[in-house]
Parts: structure tokens; C-alpha cells; sequence
């Protein structure tokens, strides 16, 4: 009897395991992906990504090929089928060629020709143009050098000598973008007036999209009418800060992470870590969640392990999906064009798929490749079924095949039945196609005031519109009727007046 009690227990336990088993299989972890709900509850999802490789010294051969291991890797940019990679410790700069899923080591790039100073002092940042250009941000060297694809060193981007650049300062570039005109952007380490700007032809044009500050009305007051000169001598002035990264997507507008801010500027959307900057370094950026794009929405104050996000790289897909990279707790957070986020993972950690010292990102396709510095490696997630079905969803929406929209994002539903953005999506594609009764209810799933609102103004026209002959009527009954009866009873009253009146005679 025993024995057969036991036989019935592992039986039970096996059924209440292997449906989990086989979902994990399937992409349906409990773990490693979530989201928000309404009430910031953070909501295990299944996962989005998966690691599809992990590649470093070993796996791309250079310790055969030149003896050298990756060294305190800073930063990496992706090219149509290459990845370039800034070895900073090494000075030098990696080409990888990806086939398929393998990787391999094209060529190592240590020196231009035909440069005065034609070797890397500490690279961080490198950009490709679509002619095969190379720009590098040469921190030790104090330039931005550029050299064709053939390593032909064609000119260097330094130091300004216009006076709005202070001259007491080195000219140290860590991150850089360039746009289709060829003009570069560098982010440079002590300067806050925002990006320099050069021409094509190296001819610095400016600043662009200078960090604001942010403080109290409590702080001005008191720094401005309390304090001695010593005082404020020795208190930090209010200046802006530097950005932390910048990325420029297909359109030309640039991306720009800032690490620096109060905790309490976040979710009032004061701290803005993310930008995105036009010609006019103005920040666009659409924010149409209850809370703009911070990365984790809750965390424990007074650590730096539990503190809020800080995105520390960001790359844009060319379906306008945004995605962040948090150095905070090695995460990565997907969000689409209107800034609401479609997914969150990652971990810190040494084993596949969790980092020690994430610090840079860039996306292959759909496929996005993490750099992590200290354990010198780029890690490869590729989409799984979950994750493809919702950036199937919402590009179909984009492209207005609302129909197609709809049954993908129900498509996500059966994956994940607690996913917001999937009654949202439904909601508007059925929206677009005039179902707006329905896209109340979904929007309502949602918690989506907004779109609600919408939902129900147009629902209201619409009602309006096709009941007006109705509402004609009914307004002339209600407005004609009392009319009617006043009359008539002051006729009835004439009536009776006229009659009294012949028999008193």
C-alpha cells in the first residue's frame, strides 16, 4: 500500500512538473523575462530571447592567431554581416565576420597608413559607415581618426580652437555616431554643453543637445540667498551632466543615455534617461505609458546594486523598438515607438546569459549582442517564438495590416496571457478599422485610459451619426409634445370659460 502511495505521489508531482518542463521549452520561462502591470507589479512573462552563443578569445581563435586575449573591451558597433570591437587595453580594433551562427576573426586592425601618429592609444568607440568608412573615437590620442575601408587614413577630428570650447581642457573622446552627411558627433569625457558637432570636412559647427539641470525651487533658494560665497564655493554648481552613450538610428535621430540624476526625477520625468535628439538637439522622444522608458519601474533605495537603472548603451531596431541597456542589474529593456515597454531581462551573474560588467549593445537583425568588459565576451540573444510574435505584431500594425495585427498580438495572448500590451494592440488595430465598441473592452483590459477615451469619443460620433434621426425625434417629441398639451388645455379652459360664461347668462 505504501509502495503504492508513493507510485501515486510521483505520478502527481510528474504532472504538475511536466507541463512547466515542456513550456520551458517552448520559450515559456518564469524566471528570466517579465514586464509591469498596471500597479508596477513586475509579471513573469515567457522569454523574448534566448542565448544563441557566447563568443570570446577561445572561440574566435586569437589567442592562435596573435597571442592576445580580449582586454577590458569597451565598446562594439555592428555592420551589416561584421562586428567591430574596441580591445581598448589592447589598442587595437577586432572585425569579426559572422555565417550563420559562426563567428570568425577577419582582421585585427592595429594602425592606418599614411598617418602621422598611425597607431590607437586606448580606442572606446568605433563607427562604420555604409561605404565601409572607419571612424575611431582615439581616447589616448586625444581625436576622432578616419580611415577608409582599406585602413587609408583620410583625416583626424580634434580638439576645437573655437573659444566656446574650453581650451583648459583635453579633448578625450569615448563615444561617436555619424550621420548620412558625414558629420560626426563625439561624446567627450568632461565636456557638458552636450555632443561636439563637426562637419564632414572636420570643421567643428557647435554643441548640440546639452543635458538640462534639474533642481528644486528649495535648493535655488537656498544656495542663492543662504549660503556664503564660501559656502557655495565649495558646494557642486548647477551645471549639466554628461550623457553616457549615444546611438544614431536610420533617420538620422540620435539616442543619448544619461546615468546621472536623482531617483526621485524618474518616474515625474524630470531625469529623461533616455533621449532622442533631432538636428536641433531637441529631445523627442514619444512617451505614451503611464511612466516614460527608466528602465526598472521599482528597486531598493541607498545601493548601487539596488538602485534605479542606469542605462549605460541603448540601439534602436529598424522597426523604431528602442532597446537599453542597465549596468545596474545587467538588463536589457525593449520598448516600442511609443515608449511603452514590450519586455525585460537579463541578470548579473558569470553563467550564459547573465553579465559581470555589461557595458555596450548593438543589434544584428533582431538578434542583439551584449559586450560585457570584465568577462571580455559578446553574448548573442536571438528571439524565440514569443518574442518574434510581438515585433511581428507590431510592425504589421505599422505597415497598416490591422487585421494581421490583431491576430498576431492574439497569437502573443495564447503565450502570455497576462501581456497589457496585447489587449492594447488589438484594441487599436481594431481601432484603425472602425470596431471601437470592441476596442473599449480591450483598451479596458489594459488599463489604457487613454486610448480609451479615444475609443469612446469615436464610439459616441459613431453612435450619434447612425441614431440621428432618432434623437431628431426624440428631442422634437420631447420639445413639441409639451407644446401640444399646454395648448390644449388652454383651449379645454377657453372652452369651459365660454361655456360657465352662457350658462350664468
Amino acid at each position: 500500500m505504501k509502495a503504492f502511495r508513493r507510485v501515486i505521489s510521483l505520478l502527481c508531482l510528474l504532472a504538475l512538473l511536466l507541463p512547466g518542463l515542456a513550456a520551458a521549452e517552448d520559450g515559456f520561462s518564469t524566471s528570466y523575462t517579465y514586464t509591469y502591470d498596471y500597479w508596477e507589479e513586475p509579471q513573469e512573462s515567457p522569454d523574448a530571447y534566448r542565448v544563441a552563443t557566447v563568443i570570446d578569445s577561445m572561440t574566435l581563435g586569437l589567442e592562435n592567431l596573435e597571442g592576445i586575449r580580449i582586454s577590458k573591451a569597451q565598446s562594439l558597433f555592428v555592420r551589416d554581416d561584421r562586428i567591430y570591437l574596441c580591445d581598448t587595453s589592447n589598442n587595437r580594433i577586432i572585425e569579426i565576420l559572422r555565417e550563420g551562427n559562426r563567428f570568425s576573426v577577419r582582421r585585427v586592425i592595429r594602425e592606418m597608413k599614411g598617418a602621422e601618429i598611425s597607431t590607437f592609444s586606448q580606442p572606446y568607440d568605433v563607427f562604420v559607415d555604409p561605404e565601409g568608412n572607419l571612424y575611431v573615437a582615439d581616447f589616448g590620442n586625444q581625436r576622432v581618426a578616419k580611415m577608409d575601408r582599406d585602413l587609408n587614413w583620410v583625416q583626424d577630428f580634434v580638439k576645437p580652437t573655437d573659444a566656446t570650447f574650453d581650451q583648459s581642457l583635453n579633448f578625450l573622446p569615448k563615444k561617436l555616431v555619424v550621420d548620412v552627411a558625414g558629420r560626426v558627433y563625439a561624446l567627450c569625457q568632461n565636456v557638458n554643453k552636450g555632443l561636439v558637432k563637426y562637419e564632414a570636412d572636420g570643421t567643428f559647427s557647435g554643441f548640440i543637445g546639452a543635458n538640462t539641470v534639474s533642481i528644486s525651487m528649495g535648493e535655488y533658494i537656498w544656495k542663492r540667498y543662504f549660503q556664503t560665497k564660501e559656502q557655495r564655493a565649495q558646494t557642486a554648481s548647477f551645471v549639466p551632466t554628461e550623457y553616457e552613450n549615444i546611438y544614431i538610428d536610420e533617420d538620422d535621430f540620435i539616442y543619448a543615455t544619461n546615468t546621472v540624476f536623482s531617483e526621485y526625477d524618474l518616474k515625474y520625468d524630470n531625469a529623461k534617461p533616455i533621449r532622442r535628439l533631432n538636428s536641433l538637439g531637441t529631445d523627442i522622444l514619444i512617451k505614451n505609458d503611464r511612466f516614460p522608458p527608466i528602465g526598472d519601474l521599482t528597486w531598493l533605495e541607498g545601493s548601487d546594486n539596488y538602485g534605479p537603472s542606469k542605462l549605460t548603451d541603448i540601439t534602436v531596431l529598424q522597426n523604431d523598438i528602442y532597446v537599453a541597456l542597465d549596468r545596474t542589474r545587467g538588463r536589457l529593456f525593449g520598448y516600442d515607438s511609443q515608449g511603452i515597454l514590450l519586455w525585460a531581462f537579463g541578470t548579473k551573474g558569470n553563467v550564459e546569459g547573465a553579465f559581470t560588467g555589461a557595458v555596450s549593445l548593438d543589434h544584428m537583425g533582431y538578434d542583439l549582442l551584449v559586450l560585457d568588459q570584465l568577462e571580455n565576451s559578446i553574448t548573442v540573444f536571438q528571439t524565440t517564438e514569443y518574442g518574434q510574435t510581438i515585433y511581428d505584431a507590431s510592425e504589421t500594425y505599422l505597415e497598416g495590416r490591422y487585421d494581421e495585427s490583431a491576430e498576431q498580438w492574439r497569437n502573443v495572448l495564447k503565450m502570455n496571457a497576462n501581456y497589457p500590451l496585447a489587449f492594447r494592440g488589438i484594441g487599436r488595430a481594431v481601432m484603425r478599422q472602425n470596431r471601437y465598441e470592441e476596442a473599449m473592452d480591450y483598451f479596458r483590459l489594459a488599463h489604457d485610459r487613454e486610448n480609451y477615451g479615444r475609443a469612446f469619443k469615436l464610439f459616441r460620433k459613431e453612435w450619434v451619426e447612425r441614431n440621428i434621426w432618432w434623437i431628431v425625434l426624440l428631442l422634437a417629441a420631447v420639445l413639441i409634445v409639451p407644446l401640444t398639451i399646454g395648448r390644449v388645455k388652454k383651449l379645454k379652459g377657453e372652452v369651459v370659460a365660454h361655456e360657465l360664461g352662457k350658462v350664468r347668462k
